[in-house]
């Protein structure tokens, strides 16, 4: 399944294999033939540290182009900029270790037991001496199935249920007004809006009793120490910042935060989402946490030694598919992702690819389902083959060693980057010679940040050492956040619903999520046998009553039509999962046909 040779093919012809030097030649003489806002970038949460670097650092520092992003954007970007509006930085306030301390967990709109294995297996040790969790998600999930407490919401309506959740704090006067009168901002705003929300009606539309709310209540009440888990349950969504500000607000108001045991956790989607925010690798950022205004575009233009970076704001991903639409994009580079599969509404994206001149895909692996658009493809050297650093969820950075010799002609990506840097002149700017270089220079300029996140005399000997560092350890002290005045913003939010509606031709509601030992489209995993047995690639779930309404039995072949396509499932009957409501694995390549724009 690897990608071993750099190989490139012209229009309606076969791929050949070529040499590393006309690849790198071939790309060189594609920018240089555009201008640099018709150029994009398109990264991946699965690349190291060190190759997200050097791929910001000749997107933003040196091509002039502000399109640089990350698939992250379709997940993480939203919990980014909730942490911003609310914290005035992308800082996760809590690690894993955390609950230890804690006493109630909330998981909103997460499948740890599939989705975060570790995590939930922490928590399940933690549930033994006594800790409480509780789930909320439409479907009734391995997660749910250990959970102390279950609220199958319908789908779309956390914003209005975590709403329902803050009034009844603030009615029952459970806020803490030391910490709002002393760190946050906006409350009496915020309550004045919030008292407009019509309770009986939110509740009715979330599709819970008031006995299911007032056990929820109760076992929020009870208990001291209290984190909320959530990942693309509310990222993965058109109001996914809001759902985030929705679930942050509770801490706000009650003050559980920057405490051992309490705080909002974001939990990421792949292995180094937040090393690549760390980086800049959002075309709505600059780099290392920095934003695209006039002083750090000036600093950042000092320390890479450059007078190229643009002040015209990037493109995200779903707007480059756009400015494909209007052939506005002459050359996209992606690596590590495959946009076909992952971006919803896949028509769309597959036309749009069709309009790029010339697509360069980076990646390990053969198979992807964004090959067959690509002109060029380089072999990246994946994990084990390169050594290079990651963070995770938990603001730990590990070391990758190197456990083999790479693979034939196969790079890694912050090589392939450097590669097309030298090719574009910037010798000096791309003159490294491994990864604990391009990491050194990294961390140097972490210094620019305002708290100097990296830039510490114990890094490289803890690094060494143990293996992991862990940044950003009370920062948040005396609960100072990151705004001007150091108190965080509190921001009511209510439910838009712009996501798509059900409608007497299209009456259920179609959603997708992971499954425990598969990994997004299956390129590492859906050739292992023993990774095949838990669940299968393809499937969907209906309702019994639902399955029973419409002729439907476990087993049976199901047409599945949306507004952009049909697909057939093997339909499973089951009751875990909420009447009107269907739900297929991402693992399944071919969801996107189904799904809408974001």
């Amino acid at each position: 399944s690897r990608l071993l040779r750099p190989k490139l093919r012209k229009v309606y012809e076969d791929f050949t294999d070529i040499d590393w030097d006309t690849a790198i030649r071939t790309v060189v003489h594609h920018i240089r033939s555009t201008e640099p806002e018709r150029i994009g970038l398109y990264l991946s949460g699965q690349m190291l540290t060190e190759d997200y670097y050097v791929a910001n650092k000749l997107g933003k520092g040196f091509l002039g182009t502000n399109n640089v992003d990350t698939n992250s954007r379709t997940c993480m970007a939203s919990a980014v900029v909730a942490h911003k509006k609310a914290f005035g930085a992308d800082y996760v306030p809590v690690r894993m270790k955390d609950i230890e301390s804690c006493d109630l967990l909330l998981f909103v709109g997460s499948n740890a037991a599939e989705a975060h294995v570790v995590f939930n297996n922490m928590v399940k040790k933690q549930k033994k001496r006594g800790l409480k969790t509780v789930v909320i998600d439409p479907r009734r999930t391995e997660t749910a199935e250990q959970a102390d407490l279950h609220l199958p919401i319908r789908v779309g309506t956390d914003i209005d249920f975590l709403s329902l959740v803050a009034r009844r704090i603030v009615d029952d006067g459970q806020i803490s007004d030391e910490f709002i009168n002393n760190h946050v901002n906006g409350f009496d705003t915020y309550v004045r809006q919030l008292k407009k929300l019509p309770k009986t009606k939110l509740l009715k539309r979330c599709g819970l009793t008031k006995e299911q709310f007032e056990a929820f209540m109760t076992l929020f009440y009870e208990h001291e120490n209290i984190i909320s888990a959530w990942t693309m349950g509310l990222n993965q969504s058109a109001q996914g910042v809001d759902k985030n500000l929705a679930l942050i607000n509770l801490h706000l108001l009650t003050g559980k935060i920057n405490t051992p045991g309490n705080g909002p956790f974001s939990l990421t989607g792949q292995p180094n989402a937040m090393g690549g925010r760390e980086v800049g690798g959002l075309s709505t950022m600059l780099a290392v946490h920095l934003d695209f205004n006039e002083a750090s575009i000036a600093k950042v233009s000092e320390f890479w030694g450059t007078e190229n970076i643009s002040s015209r704001p990037g493109l995200t991903a779903f707007e480059m598919i756009e400015a494909a639409e209007r052939r506005e994009l002459d050359v996209l580079i992606i690596c590590h992702t495959d946009p076909v599969y992952h971006l919803p509404n896949r028509q769309r994206v597959e036309a749009a690819l069709k309009n790029v001149p010339f697509i360069v895909e980076i990646n390990a692996y053969r198979d992807s389902e964004t090959a067959p658009f690509a002109h060029l493809r380089l072999p990246a050297a994946p994990w084990g083959e390169k050594e290079g650093t990651q963070t995770n969820m938990d603001r730990t950075i590990t070391k990758q060693e190197k456990l083999t010799r790479r693979s034939i002609d196969c790079k890694p990506d912050w090589e392939i980057f450097a590669m097309i840097g030298r090719g574009m002149g910037f010798v000096r700017a791309f003159d490294y010679s491994s990864a604990a270089e391009v990491f050194d220079e990294y961390r140097r300029m972490t210094a620019l940040s305002p708290d100097g996140r990296l830039a510490l005399p114990d890094f490289e000997q803890t690094l060494q050492t143990k293996g992991a560092y862990v940044w950003g350890e009370g920062l948040l002290k005396a609960n100072r956040f990151f705004t001007p005045d150091g108190r965080a913003n509190l921001i009511f939010v209510q439910n838009e619903r712009r996501s798509e509606q059900t409608s007497q031709t299209y009456p259920y509601l179609f959603i997708t999520g992971r499954t425990r030992d598969q990994w997004h489209s299956g390129t590492k995993t859906a050739f292992v046998d023993r990774l095949l047995k838990h669940k299968p690639l393809s499937f969907l779930e209906i309702n019994t009553q639902d399955a029973k309404n419409a002729g439907i039995e476990d087993g049976d072949k199901v047409k599945v039509t949306t507004a952009r396509g049909s697909l057939v499932f093997e339909a499973k009957v089951t009751d875990a999962i909420r009447e009107k409501t269907l739900f297929a694995p991402v693992t399944d390549r071919r969801v996107n046909y189904l799904t809408n724009d974001l």
